[in-house]
Parts: C-alpha cells; sequence; structure tokens
C-alpha cells in the first residue's frame, strides 16, 4: 500500500518537475522474477528508475539511508523505503555475498530487483567495465535481465550534490537478455565475465556513453 501510494504521488510529481522520456517499458516482463542492469550516474538513479519501470524494483541501498535523524532522515528512510530499498551494510567482512544473497530472495520470490554492474556511480561519465555480481545472479536465479540506459541524472543530483534540481533526464529498457548456453555456470569465472560483458555492451549502447578501463575486448568463445 506504501509503495503504491509513492508512485501515485511521486509519479505525477518527477513528471512534472524533470520532463523524463521514458522508452521501452514494454520490454520489461509483465511476470516472474526479472533484474534491472543499468549504468548509475547519480544518487536518484534509484528513484527514477523504480518510478519509470511498470513493476516494482527493489534495491539495495545503505544502511545509512534508513537511520537518519531529523526531519531529513525522516523523509529518507520513509522514501526508500516507499520505493522498496532494502538496506545493507557495506563494510560488514561478508557484504557482498549477503547483498547478493538478498538480492537473490528477490528473485525467488518472482519479483524484480535493480542492480548497478559498474558497482558505484560514474564520477567521470564513462561506463566502467562490470562487476559479475550481476552475471551471478542471472545465471543462479535463471531470469532474464532488462539492460538500461539511464541519461541526464547526473545533471539531477551530481556526486557531491545534497539537493535535486530540476532537470530532463531519459530512462530507456532494453530487451530481456537470457543467457540459456551458460545455464548452470554461475560459479564459472569466465562464463560469468562474458555474461557481464554482454550486459554491459547493452547498457553502453542504451546509455551512450565511452567505455573506459575494460582492457581486451572480451572473448567471442
Amino acid at each position: 500500500m506504501i509503495y503504491l501510494l509513492a508512485r501515485f504521488l511521486l509519479r505525477p510529481l518527477f513528471r512534472i518537475v524533470f520532463r523524463p522520456r521514458v522508452s521501452g517499458r514494454h520490454n520489461v516482463p509483465d511476470t516472474g522474477a526479472f533484474i534491472i542492469a543499468s549504468n548509475h550516474l547519480s544518487f536518484i538513479d534509484s528513484m527514477v528508475i523504480p518510478l519509470s519501470s511498470p513493476r516494482r524494483v527493489r534495491y539495495l541501498a545503505k544502511d545509512e539511508y534508513f537511520t537518519g535523524r531529523g526531519v531529513g532522515g525522516w523523509a529518507t528512510r520513509n522514501l526508500f523505503t516507499a520505493l522498496g530499498a532494502m538496506p545493507v551494510q557495506r563494510e560488514a567482512s561478508r557484504a557482498a555475498q549477503e547483498a547478493l544473497d538478498t538480492a537473490l530472495g528477490v528473485l525467488r520470490a518472482g519479483e524484480g530487483f535493480g542492480i548497478y554492474p559498474e558497482g558505484t556511480r560514474s564520477r567521470d561519465g564513462l561506463l566502467a567495465r562490470g562487476k559479475t555480481g550481476v552475471a551471478w545472479l542471472a545465471l543462479t536465479a535463471g531470469c532474464p535481465v532488462v539492460p538500461v540506459g539511464v541519461v541526464g541524472t547526473d545533471r539531477i543530483q551530481p556526486v557531491g550534490a545534497r539537493w535535486p534540481r530540476p532537470h530532463r533526464f531519459s530512462v530507456t529498457f532494453g530487451e530481456p537478455m537470457t543467457f540459456p548456453e551458460h545455464a548452470g555456470k554461475a560459479r564459472n569465472g569466465p562464463a560469468r565475465r562474458e555474461v557481464t560483458d554482454r550486459i554491459m555492451e547493452a547498457i553502453a549502447e542504451l546509455s551512450g556513453q565511452e567505455k573506459a578501463g575494460w582492457g581486451a575486448p572480451r572473448s567471442a568463445a
């Protein structure tokens, strides 16, 4: 109920303030688990993607967003909770695997989960090579990956900015990707690397970003 109320109130507000261009919504599966894999330009990406998606997308968020004090802390906590975000402790010794396990639980419940394969926001506008956690999730859960390209959110809330400012952005949902040839290979490093690189290639095409730190091209094998 809180989620539906948040979408009802926030989606019209986002349309008025930011005039977003959203395309490819039909590429998000109508039913079943799916992964949203997107580039990451701004803190606000975890709001604009769920509000642009036709289905609910769960994200992991730093636990600090749920423990803040005062009016600002209250607003942030309730906003993230309403959008379906889940707190994660980044400093824990097993934080990375625990985050993936939490994401896997979302997918096994038949819901959508959003991930930024780069691992962090881009500070120079370039697209970094993806980490292979997204491939582990896709191959373990056996669900489609919807690549997403976000453009313009870095102008709304650049890295380090405390508050957003009006600026137009776009969100493009690409065609779902599946990897039947790598079924059962979630623990295979080369398979995870190939799947991740294919997802990142799709994101690069949708976002129009230049690549940074990708190294040698992936093998076609």
